[in-house]
């Protein structure tokens, strides 16, 4: 018997409990997994609350880093004892153990210890995507990024400033300002006191940026696309403070002719060979040393709870891990 974190009713983070969870062997196609490491994210809270509705009672989390127990039939790639990661997979990371399907897993190169994999690996790819694929930051770009002090800004401020960027970030404090500024923003701005909008039109000089990169939603959005210039994307990635209204889409033309998109990392990495291709480029960013992984806090798994409750009152910044 191995114990997992379960909910059988959406809800606050009271309605995670430890239950016991009967694990059988892989069948073909999966393998099964020991964690040691799991990856702690704003969309697990979206699961919990029901905002992304999931079929109940279920498990939660999409990321965890861990060991190879077994595999299944037709599995030719993974063995017994290999080090793996995933960030794109099946709800169930919070558990000490699972079964998952193989073509999720990734192993792991030997310079990547298992807490910097599990906070690395959902935040690391939909950073990815999102400056590789959505839009593709080159050299000399500015770009705005919200919540730049989070686990996704601190990697994707790092990565953009290393492809030759400038990074604008917006923040919730002068603390957290810091951290972005330490992590590759060239400029801060706390949104708490500043106009962002205006703020970004003084940086700029009047120029604004080509992409806004925001996981915010509600609270943020309608004033992201007056940050654009003509022809810019905004890439809505995220709704931390909640969804965003329907769009009157003759704003876009009024704005300047405006691309907006709401990716996921589920399709980006759907295929096997995508979901290859964009961790080989993490985590060669990782090793080199452009991209450093900063776990800020752990939780032991049993208090996913608590971990949760931190999360929502944004008292956590950069990555969160729950070990095993």
């Amino acid at each position: 018997m191995t114990h997992a974190i379960r909910f059988h009713k959406p809800g606050g983070p009271e309605v995670l409990v430890w239950e016991d969870v009967k694990i059988g062997k892989p069948g073909p196609g999966e393998a099964r997994i020991r964690h040691t490491a799991v990856g702690l994210n704003f969309v697990d809270i979206y699961n919990r609350t029901g905002l992304y509705p999931v079929q109940l009672p279920s498990g939660l989390g999409g990321e965890a880093a861990g060991v190879v127990e077994e595999v299944g039939s037709g599995v030719t790639d993974l063995k017994q004892g290999d080090r793996v990661a995933y960030g794109s997979a099946p709800l169930g990371a919070y558990a000490e153990a699972r079964l998952i399907p193989a073509d999720r897993l990734l192993k792991l190169p030997d310079g990547i210890d298992d807490r910097t994999a599990a906070a690395m690996m959902l935040k690391g790819l939909t950073v990815q995507y999102l400056i590789r694929q959505t839009y593709r930051v080159k050299s000399g770009d500015t770009i705005l990024l919200h919540a730049a002090a989070g686990g996704v800004g601190t990697i994707l401020s790092q990565w953009a400033k290393h492809l030759g960027a400038t990074v604008i970030g917006t923040v919730g404090s002068d603390e957290k300002a810091k951290l972005a500024r330490a992590h590759g923003c060239a400029h801060t701005i706390v949104y708490t006191r500043e106009d962002f909008v205006k703020r970004v039109d003084e940086i700029t000089g009047g120029r604004k940026v080509p992409v806004v990169y925001d996981s915010v939603g509600k609270d943020t959005f309608l004033k992201s696309l007056d940050c654009l210039a003509p022809l810019g994307v905004a890439a809505l990635f995220g709704q931390s403070s909640g969804s965003v209204e329907p769009l009157n889409l003759g704003l876009l033309a009024q704005k300047g002719s405006l691309y907006v998109t709401r990716p996921t990392l589920n399709t980006y990495a759907a295929k096997r060979e995508n979901l290859v291709a964009m961790a080989k480029e993490l985590f060669e960013v990782v090793q080199s040393g452009a991209v450093k992984i900063e776990v800020h806090q752990t939780y032991p798994l049993k208090e996913a709870a608590k971990a949760h409750a931190d999360l929502s009152a944004r008292k956590t910044t950069g990555s969160t891990v729950l070990l095993v």
